[in-house]
């Protein structure tokens, strides 16, 4: 028997000040957009704010999260229990993705330490059993110059020179300090999985990762609103094998986990907190395998607010908004089964990724074939929307 997903301390250390909105599903209507007020949550969907999409389209999404007339769906924690995807009872409601509508994007490469971890993947060869020696090699002779560079400086394209005269010149390092951000997508609008759920690994990966991330959300206009948690989950030897696999290594079924909440920006909290907020990690396997791992902002190599004018502006523009996944600096190397092999997942392994003003994301791994299917897509949301009379 499962244990059940701990639910107790899921909100921010400061929930009673937070403005927390999301989305959680309600037997017999539909997705809603719900908001947190004190223990319980409240369905504030309307015809003005019918999606978090037009919720973070808004001039201040925190001030009507706090002010809309809504229903109350139940208890937070109660919900947050209902959330998890082992043990939930579908006749009550339970937690989705805090996103609907918005593009799924994700930036890589934006600290230095998993820099080095893809350039190792490179050149393994998606070769878990390799990596330890070359992760010396590249340590020793190119570690401690990248820390201190700025992407796209002087100092960096001198840097970029000297690796190619070693023949050490990577992709990765491109994108890592080169003048470029790397940003992707992750996954398609109304993809992602939010507390509780079930995450999926692709069952072709044998060496494959938990990316924990800060996620902000950002409005049509090119704003970001707020930010949540997230799970960039990766698969290192697809990836490793060629970078023309991220599709493949990125985007499966229930490969991206989002939330609990989306925190609005406030005067209370601010992209600065962002800044300087600090991410933990914990793994903890069905084998008694427990992994940790922490990232802190202050490390990120290309700032949260130069990423999002990489991803949007005159040359790209999302009419419904988007979310962007600031990278990781969370590579694990800890062994697992065999030395030398580092970290992957298992089946049935728990990972939490905190921060304390953001609450703590909880899902499980599964193989993406038992995850629940994604089956309800934007159809189906205007469809439910429209019937409601909320369109």
């Amino acid at each position: 028997m499962t244990d059940p997903i701990r639910v107790d301390d899921a909100l921010p250390e400061d929930a009673d000040r937070a403005a927390l909105v999301g989305r959680a599903w309600l037997p017999g209507v539909g997705p809603v957009v719900v908001a947190l007020r004190g223990a319980e949550l409240i369905d504030i969907t309307s015809r003005a704010v019918p999606t978090s999409s037009a919720l973070f389209a808004l001039d201040d999404p925190a001030g009507h999260a706090r002010a809309a007339a809504g229903q109350t769906i139940g208890r937070v924690d109660e919900i947050l229990a209902n959330s998890d995807e082992a043990t939930r009872d579908p006749s009550r409601p339970w937690l989705l993705a805090p996103v609907d509508l918005q593009a799924v994007k994700a930036s890589g490469v934006t600290f230095v330490v998993s820099l080095l971890e893809r350039v190792i993947e490179e050149q393994a060869r998606g070769a878990p059993e390799k990596a330890t020696q070359i992760r010396a090699d590249l340590d020793r002779l190119i570690g401690a110059d990248l820390r201190a560079l700025r992407p796209g400086s002087e100092q960096a394209m001198a840097v970029k020179v000297a690796l190619i005269e070693r023949g050490l010149w990577s992709q990765y390092l491109e994108v890592g300090i080169g003048p470029d951000a790397e940003i992707f997508t992750k996954g398609q609008p109304m993809s992602a999985v939010g507390f509780g759920a079930h995450v999926g690994i692709h069952p072709g990966s044998s060496w494959n990762n938990p990316e924990p991330e800060i996620v902000v959300a950002v409005s049509p206009a090119g704003r970001i609103v707020g930010a949540t948690l997230g799970n960039d989950v990766n698969l290192r030897d697809f990836e490793g094998r060629s970078a023309l696999l991220l599709g493949k290594a990125k985007d499966n079924n229930a490969s991206c986990g989002l939330g609990p909440f989306v925190r609005l920006f406030d005067a209370g909290f601010t992209l600065d907190d962002v800044r300087r907020a600090r991410l933990d990690l914990t793994v903890e396997g069905a084998d008694g395998f427990r992994l940790e791992g922490m990232s802190s902002m202050t490390e990120i190599s290309r700032d949260p607010a130069d990423l999002v004018e990489a991803a949007a502006g005159a040359h790209h523009q999302y009419p419904d908004g988007f979310v962007l996944m600031l990278g990781t600096m969370f590579a694990p190397i800890q062994d697992r089964d065999r030395p030398g092999e580092g970290f992957t997942h298992k089946d049935g392994d728990l990972v939490t990724i905190a921060s304390a003003r953001l609450g703590r994301l909880r899902n499980r791994v599964r193989p993406c074939p038992d995850c629940a299917p994604w089956s309800f897509g934007t159809l189906d949301l205007m469809r439910s929307l429209a019937a409601r009379g909320l369109l």
